[in-house]
């Protein structure tokens, strides 16, 4: 029987945690730290005991007049899978950049495994970075690849071939060694990149939206295998991505950003079931979004009454917990598709009770999604509102109503998020 793979965290790794693959001096010690930079966050950091792997203090990053980055604060705890998401031109990947030390902030400071790193080169911080474009060397087989960086910190032979075979073996590449690069498929380079970054053990690894270029089946399954991966060597994976399916399949945290601006970070349950404002819930799943006013907001509790614009009144929480919404105050209504429910007029039965919304519509279009049905219902009271029925076997998600067809549709105030933002 074949011994287990060592996990990174095996003592026989721990010495040997060194720069990126480019690098040819040693990784950043704590005076070149001291050189770089001095300042408030460092002398915190050094005495709260264990310090983050990544701490972000109050960044900002210019390119002439556009602010990329925009007053960023932020703690990256030590083995999680944290994932930056947003638009184009949010800042995610400047911060990414900023972290592997292709860019200076023009303020703040950034520090890594708690040391500030202000001025120190990429070659000197022990981050390794895995681009959409893997950069992988043509003219070298598979461990020549994967063994490039150790080469560079002069290892030795028996070593680096040591090392290579276990982190191989960990990619499930074990016995590709000596394929060259250009005889894989796409997800096998992804696994040799990801490879070359890991073997020489770095505190964080960068992932600049490496499933970019691969195909949607195949990019689904190296979704799990990263998680996986990051799981199984327990160090810190930093990724970056506009895809919110991806960050929601892979990440313990979320960092949702706009303008340059973090608009909230917690778990993929997190923001999807309680975003805190419209942007959020926007770009993280679908929402049908109702404008409306602030009608009653007792005291102390996040239980709000509000009418929309064309008279419907709906209840709800306010998913801000900070939030204090006035009387009178715009506030949106946010339901997910799923949490909307929709049946034939003739056979609506009665009301659902205490906490229903019920409103009458008519269905406008039915889309088949394969594990789903997608509905758009027209309605006077809310506009048009989407609806999704799980799709049962052999019966589809049959509504029995077709364009044009009367319906009611409903849902439970909990499916109301009352958005102050």
């Amino acid at each position: 029987m074949r011994p287990p793979v060592p996990r990174l965290q095996d003592p026989r790794w721990t010495p040997l945690r060194g720069p990126p693959l480019t690098a040819t001096t040693p990784s950043l010690t704590a005076d070149d730290a001291r050189t770089a930079s001095s300042g408030p966050a460092a002398a915190s950091s050094a005495g709260s005991g264990a310090s983050p792997d990544v701490q972000i203090v109050d960044v900002t990053k210019r390119f002439g007049a556009v602010t990329a980055v925009d007053h960023m604060n932020l703690r990256i705890d030590r083995g999680e899978f944290y994932s930056f998401l947003g638009p184009s031109g949010c800042g995610k990947t400047t911060t990414l950049r900023m972290i592997a030390g292709f860019d200076q902030p023009t303020e703040g400071e950034i520090l890594l495994d708690g040391l500030p790193v202000a001025g120190v080169p990429p070659y000197r911080r022990n981050v390794n970075t895995v681009f959409q474009s893997y950069a992988l060397f043509p003219h070298m087989d598979v461990a020549r690849n994967v063994g490039y960086g150790l080469r560079q910190r002069k290892v030795g032979k028996a070593e680096e071939r040591r090392r290579v075979d276990e982190t191989l073996e960990l990619v499930r590449l074990g016995g590709y060694g000596s394929r060259r690069t250009w005889e894989l498929s796409g997800g096998q380079q992804q696994r040799v990149a990801l490879a070359r970054a890991l073997v020489n053990h770095p505190t964080v690894l960068l992932l600049d939206e490496p499933l970019g270029a691969l195909d949607l089946k195949l990019r689904k399954e190296m979704q799990l295998e990263l998680k996986a991966l990051q799981r199984e060597v327990g160090i810190t994976f930093v990724y970056v991505t506009h895809d919110q399916e991806e960050a929601l399949t892979m990440s313990d945290v979320i960092v949702v950003m706009r303008d340059g601006r973090i608009q909230q970070l917690g778990s993929p349950t997190e923001l999807y079931e309680r975003p805190i404002n419209r942007f959020v819930a926007d770009f993280i799943g679908t929402s049908n979004f109702i404008a409306a006013t602030v009608v009653e907001h007792p005291s102390n509790s996040p239980r709000v009454t509000v009418k929309s614009e064309r008279g419907l009144v709906l209840a709800g929480n306010l998913t801000d917990p900070a939030a204090r919404a006035e009387i009178g105050a715009p506030v949106t209504v946010a339901i997910r598709p799923e949490r909307v429910e929709v049946r034939p007029a003739d056979r609506a039965g009665a009301s659902g009770g205490a906490g229903w919304t019920e409103i009458p519509g008519r269905v406008h279009q039915g889309t088949y999604l394969g594990d789903q049905t997608e509905y758009r219902i027209a309605t006077d009271l809310a506009g048009e509102l989407v609806a999704r029925r799980q799709n049962a076997a052999g019966a589809g998600g049959a509504l029995g109503a077709g364009p044009g067809d009367p319906v009611v549709v409903r849902w439970h105030e909990e499916a109301g998020l009352i958005l102050a933002g």
